[in-house]
């Protein structure tokens, strides 16, 4: 039981994750005013950050009883979760906010790249479960 609960947290939380970055965010740049996305996607972020935080942090508890190593790499994920959403979200909209284009582009960069390293970090954990 433990097991299959660890996989689907993990295989949700890897979904959802690509699902947001890659479907939802495109979605809405697609079909929307870049303005309107672009708020949207302000009041989004932080429930979809606090969302991977708590299935991160429920899926390493129970990977403590499972697989440390597992346990550790989704704990690595809720906690640069954090500083993304409480520190980097914030300077990242400052940046807009102010037309900083170079820092925003520096700054989103960096978040594009710690959401991929994180959805890497789920995906590696899933092939665990499955190999």
């Amino acid at each position: 039981m433990l097991t299959l609960s660890a996989l689907l947290l993990s295989a949700f939380l890897f979904g959802g994750m690509l699902l947001y970055s890659f479907g939802f965010a495109a979605f809405l740049f697609s079909h929307l005013p870049a303005d309107d996305a672009g708020a949207i996607l302000r009041k989004a972020f932080p429930v979809f950050y606090l969302w991977c935080i708590v299935v991160s942090v429920l899926a390493a508890a129970i990977f403590i009883y499972l697989d440390n190593t597992s346990a550790m790499l989704m704990a690595s994920v809720a906690l640069t979760t954090v500083p993304a959403r409480q520190q980097l979200m914030p300077a990242i909209n400052a940046a807009s906010d102010s037309g900083n284009k170079r820092r925003f582009n520096l700054l989103h960069g960096l978040s594009v790249f710690i959401g991929l390293a994180q959805i890497a970090v789920v995906g590696y954990v899933l092939t665990r479960l499955i190999l």
